[in-house]
């Protein structure tokens, strides 16, 4: 076996120096990719956390055991997916139906996006109020609901509501209840069901990080309603007390929108 000469040591001894560097420098990225990946996890997940637990003892699951409010803030989502009745718009339109069978609510501020002349979330739900026999002046729009922040702070700041019931799917009371007591206002939520579809892990995940946002909102970004406006306080509106006869149970007139 020959001997290697000084040369070829050396540059053996370089090539292996440079693999074990980049063999380090790669376990290095591992571990510090690894690293922050964790710290996002633990970071959303205590958002995530700290948000359900703020909410704990004011989200009602049933009608029954809501305390009674003089106004149920319903928040609009769109009453079809494509030519499909949406099923969380049914389940808070029922729902609010039910609030005022059992005299939970004696008025009803339908909030929500008024994009063009025809997609109207607040006017789509006033119409399915007003074929479920409740009297249309109890019923009070708030077109500029765009988003759940400005629905929750238009309600406190420009229809001077404080104690209200906020109607939603059980997932959403959370982030809703959170922004609400950020403004003081003393909001409860009528927490109902969601359809379960396929992509419920999807729904669940956009969630996360629409808390996370709802945090920068408040705490970092100051964010405020797109519109705002003059005051109209509408339980100056409202009667003293209204409550009449109501359908038993609210069936969506498919063939009525157009």
């Amino acid at each position: 076996m020959s001997k290697l000469s000084w040369t070829e040591i050396k540059g053996y001894w370089r090539e292996t120096s440079i693999w074990h560097l980049a063999l380090r420098a790669l376990k290095m990225l591992i571990l510090l990719g690894s690293g922050t990946t964790l710290c996002v996890i633990l970071l959303l997940s205590s958002v995530d956390f700290w948000m359900s637990y703020q909410a704990q003892g004011r989200i009602h699951k049933e009608v029954e055991s809501a305390p009674a409010r003089d106004i149920a803030l319903i928040l609009g989502t769109s009453k079809y997916i494509g030519r499909t009745l949406n099923p969380y718009y049914t389940y808070r339109i029922d729902a609010a139906i039910e609030l005022y069978k059992q005299q939970k609510v004696r008025g009803f501020l339908l909030s929500g996006d008024n994009a063009h002349r025809s997609y109207n979330e607040p006017w789509t739900m006033k119409r399915d109020l007003l074929r479920a026999g409740i009297p249309e002046k109890l019923i009070f729009l708030d077109y500029a609901g765009f988003r759940t922040l400005d629905s929750i702070v238009r309600a406190k700041q420009i229809f001077n509501l404080n104690d209200f019931t906020i109607v939603t799917q059980t997932f959403h009371c959370d982030r809703a209840l959170f922004i609400a007591n950020y403004y003081k206002a003393d909001a409860i939520c009528l927490g109902v069901p969601s359809p379960k579809p396929r992509s419920w892990f999807n729904v669940r995940v956009r969630e996360v990080f629409a808390r996370i946002k709802a945090m920068l909102d408040v705490y970092i970004m100051n964010t405020q309603p797109k519109f705002l406006g003059p005051q109209e306080p509408i339980l100056d509106m409202l009667p003293k007390y209204e409550y009449g006869p109501i359908m038993p149970r609210f069936v969506p007139n498919l063939k009525a929108d157009s």
